[in-house]
């Protein structure tokens, strides 16, 4: 177990989040992550190896063998002593070197990674990029080099999109920002005095869809991030809340009270057209779609409390999926399919699983104001809002590690997170 172990800290901008690991997992693999060789006769901006450390780290897969324990700092295969390895308990070892290239006027960055046992080199490669491109090139190699020991394509290049207030005597100040997968590199997306809840993802990775009140009633936006230009999707009399984009990007569904009840709706982008998809006394909201595209999750309390529903995506009779404790909300599929994540109330508010299969659940958080969970893109974490010290703070979970991180901001509290989808190119 990891208690308190401080990855980063960016006292510079204020929007960053900071790393906090909180608990590692047993049996970890262990990997030894040497500093890459700078042979580029440049000023790095950035410690590549150290990101690509702490992004392995922070996975939970992995437990990193500390730089003080090491015997040499070879930068390429023909300079290590496999055996010093050995000796450390290391498993995997990777190696690096920086040159410059002066034409291009980029860094070029050679890795290699080995399995210590075999003494076979497992990957190699060369990427290049700009002195600004550091974090990237550190979270590329961290990608590749999880999926070579694990299977599994890795996400420390994708985004979190989350909300912090800030709040004081005077002023109220609500932000969306968008940051590297370990908080770094916050990029401001929007400002308001009014709420701003409910941001999501397109899945292409270049568009947001959120809920602002900053014209005193809720409206739903669609702003690109690169651009910064926004679109008014839904501002109908009521509600306007908890946008969900269609596997395909095609649709948006979303809850309107337009009617005179919360209600889910379906609104195609192509044709602004909307459907309704409940109609119920009810309040039906948090609406999410199953990765195939054919069904919607939501949450209503037409059985007396809050629960988890689910109806095909084109209409028809809800079925109820959760039945243990009387709050159950805000549900969201796995990639599969065949697992749904959500809030579930027992002594406090915790984030839970229930397998479709076998209708059984269990526990994932153990905090007791657990939130807002969205499921990384490769499915192996979940990251959601919970409160620490009576602050808002992040927090992520291994679906299966049982690893945890915190990602508390500097300023303010934070909340509402949303996990990117790999973002294409």
């Amino acid at each position: 177990m990891l208690s308190g172990l401080v990855l980063l800290l960016s006292l510079g901008v204020r929007a960053d989040l900071v790393i906090e690991i909180d608990e590692g997992i047993r049996g970890a693999l262990p990997v030894a992550v040497v500093p890459f060789s700078n042979k580029s006769g440049q000023p790095l901006s950035e410690d590549i190896a150290q990101i690509v450390g702490d992004d392995l780290q922070r996975s939970g897969d992995f437990q990193l063998l500390s730089r003080a324990s090491m015997l040499s700092l070879p930068g390429k295969g023909e300079d290590i002593y496999f055996r010093d390895w050995s000796i450390l308990g290391q498993r995997n070892l990777l190696v690096g070197t920086i040159n410059y290239d002066a034409p291009s006027k980029s860094y070029k960055v050679q890795y290699e990674l080995y399995d210590v046992q075999t003494q076979q080199r497992i990957l190699g490669k060369v990427v290049g990029g700009r002195q600004d491109q550091m974090r990237d090139i550190g979270h590329s190699i961290a990608d590749a080099v999880y999926e070579a020991l694990t299977g599994i394509q890795g996400v420390f290049s994708t985004k979190i999109a989350y909300v912090t207030l800030e709040q004081s005597k005077s002023k109220t100040l609500y932000t969306l920002e968008v940051a590297d997968a370990d908080g770094r590199r916050s990029k401001l997306i929007f400002k308001s005095p009014m709420p701003i809840v409910s941001p999501a993802w397109s899945p292409d990775g270049k568009r947001l869809a959120y809920a602002s009140f900053e014209s005193g009633k809720p409206a739903i936006y669609i702003q690109d991030v690169a651009s910064g230009v926004r679109t008014l999707i839904s501002s109908y009399i009521g509600l306007n809340s908890a946008p969900s984009w269609s596997p395909d990007g095609g649709k948006l569904a979303m809850t309107l009270s337009r009617d005179g009840n919360a209600e889910v709706y379906v609104m195609d982008m192509r044709s602004n057209s909307l459907k309704r998809l409940t109609d119920h006394w009810a309040i039906d909201t948090e609406p999410s779609w199953s990765p195939d595209g054919q069904s919607i999750v939501f949450t209503s309390d037409r059985g007396g409390g809050p629960q988890v529903y689910m109806m095909s995506s084109n209409g028809g009779t809800p079925r109820r999926l959760t039945f243990e404790g009387r709050y159950n909300a805000r549900p969201r599929f796995s990639l599969d399919g065949k697992t749904i994540y959500y809030v579930h109330q027992r002594s406090g508010f915790n984030v839970a699983a229930l397998d479709m299969e076998s209708g059984q659940s269990r526990i994932l958080t153990e905090t007791e104001m657990d939130e807002s969970p969205s499921v990384a893109p490769n499915g192996s974490m979940i990251i959601y809002a919970t409160q620490r010290q009576g602050k808002g703070v992040l927090a992520v979970v291994g679906v299966n590690s049982g690893s945890k991180y915190t990602l508390p901001a500097q300023f303010g509290d934070v909340r509402e997170p949303a996990w990117s989808p790999y973002i294409k190119k």
